[in-house]
Formats: C-alpha cells, sequence, structure tokens
C-alpha cells in the first residue's frame, strides 16, 4: 500500500488529494515539521534534503510531489484524470502539470524560504516583493487561461488542476489579497471538491 509521510498543508496535499479522486487505497504517516526532526539521519536516508512530502510503496521511496503523482497516475490508475497521450489535449496537461510546480509555485516557494531563514526585521523586501511580483503575473496567466472555461483543460477536471489547485494554498500564505479575482470560481469548483477537503484535513 501507498504510505505517504506528510505534514498538513504541505505538497503532500496534492498526493493525498490525487488518491482520494482515484479511489486509491494509502495510509498518512504524519511527521514532525521541525527542523530537528528533518535533519534526522534516518529522516535523511529516506529524503535526502530532508523535505516532505515522502511516498513509499514496498521498497520503493519518491520526495517529489509531482513524480509520485506522475506514479500513481501510471502504475494505478491508467487512463483517469489525464487525457490520452495520442489526444489534443495531452500537450496542454502536461504544460499546466510542470507550470504548476516549477513556475507557479517556485517563486512562491522562494518567499516562504526566505522569511524562513530573515524572519521578522530580517527579511529583505527587495527579494520577497519580486517574488511576489512574479507570482502574481503567473496568476494573472492562469486567469486568463481559465476565461470561459471550468478547468484548465475546459469541461474536464484533470489532475493538472490538483497540481494547480495546492498553489492556492501556498498563495493564501504570501500574496493575500492580490490573488486575480478571476481565479475565485475556479478555485471554488475546486475546493467543492470532497477529495480536496479530505486532503486539505489531514
Amino acid at each position: 500500500m501507498l504510505r505517504i509521510y506528510h505534514v498538513t498543508g504541505t505538497r503532500g496535499t496534492r498526493v493525498i488529494w490525487l488518491c482520494e479522486e482515484l479511489g486509491i487505497e494509502y495510509e498518512v504517516t504524519k511527521i514532525d515539521f521541525s527542523p530537528e526532526f528533518r535533519a534526522r539521519d534516518d529522516w535523511r536516508e529516506l529524503s535526502p534534503l530532508g523535505k516532505v512530502p515522502l511516498m513509499t510503496d514496498g521498497d520503493m521511496v519518491m520526495y517529489e510531489s509531482g513524480a509520485m503523482m506522475q506514479y500513481i497516475m501510471d502504475r494505478y490508475a491508467p487512463g483517469k484524470l489525464a487525457p490520452a497521450v495520442d489526444s489534443d489535449d495531452y500537450a496542454e496537461y502536461l504544460q499546466w502539470m510542470w507550470f504548476g510546480e516549477a513556475t507557479l509555485c517556485r517563486p512562491m516557494g522562494e518567499i516562504v524560504n526566505h522569511r524562513r531563514e530573515f524572519p521578522g526585521d530580517n527579511a529583505i523586501p527587495a527579494i520577497t516583493e519580486e517574488m511576489a511580483n512574479r507570482s502574481v503575473a503567473c496568476l494573472q496567466v492562469l486567469a486568463d487561461h481559465l476565461q470561459g472555461r471550468d478547468f484548465l483543460l475546459g469541461d474536464t477536471f484533470s489532475a493538472a488542476d490538483i497540481m494547480i489547485g495546492y498553489a492556492f494554498l501556498i498563495a493564501d500564505m504570501v500574496l493575500a489579497e492580490r490573488i486575480p479575482a478571476g481565479l475565485a470560481d475556479y478555485r471554488a469548483r475546486l475546493e467543492s471538491r470532497p477529495a480536496f477537503a479530505k486532503a486539505c484535513s489531514l
């Protein structure tokens, strides 16, 4: 069975959300997110950078959330929550899957990391503002794309919506009122899904 090592609000939310949407059995092991735990030798043997989530499937170990999603879909739910490789939507699906982490979450994650390393008055406003501006630009691209669409691929919910949907949780922490208003309906559709609610409760 899949085991997901998780801390509430982190990227493991994506993996749990996906499992819930697909009806795949999994177990969640909550871990201590303290720097002390994440620096422990036994944890670093599993997750070399000390990060979460971490997923195991028997002897298999993974520590990248997007890769976990692809593994689950390919191994346990082929053909579900993704368009066929030979379909017209496949390239766009892949682009949004990568955009969700590599482009959208990256600058927001840098804000989180900067504030962690330089708390309070030690933060450098120019750095966080630059990253916030990049994040808002990404969100506006997303808002423009979603005009007239319920989901990223039109009427069809896909794993790409999970990748993007998680980003709103980070945006709430670092951008607040700067999230484009044009994303409100899309976000509401995602957050109304029972699988999303379950993932956020763990």
